[in-house]
């Protein structure tokens, strides 16, 4: 049996080439335990993509540091 997910929605209108835009943010609404197990999932996926292409993202920051 699956538990039904609720969502919080964040609704903000901005302004973009004169016309007004509505943006809408959906967030699922999780009990702590699985919040962390999400996170800790998201946190070992973005590690092994900064492991494999870490160098890439070094120079692209330095790059853009030396230019401010």
């Amino acid at each position: 049996m699956t538990q039904a997910v609720t969502y919080e929605r964040e609704t903000k209108s901005v302004a973009f080439q004169g016309k007004i835009i509505v943006l809408e943010s959906l967030t699922p609404v999780l009990p702590p335990k699985e919040k962390a197990q999400r996170k800790k999932e998201i946190e070992r996926c973005l590690y092994e993509v900064f492991r494999k292409y870490g160098d890439r993202f070094l120079i692209i920051r330095n790059i853009v540091v030396r230019g401010c």
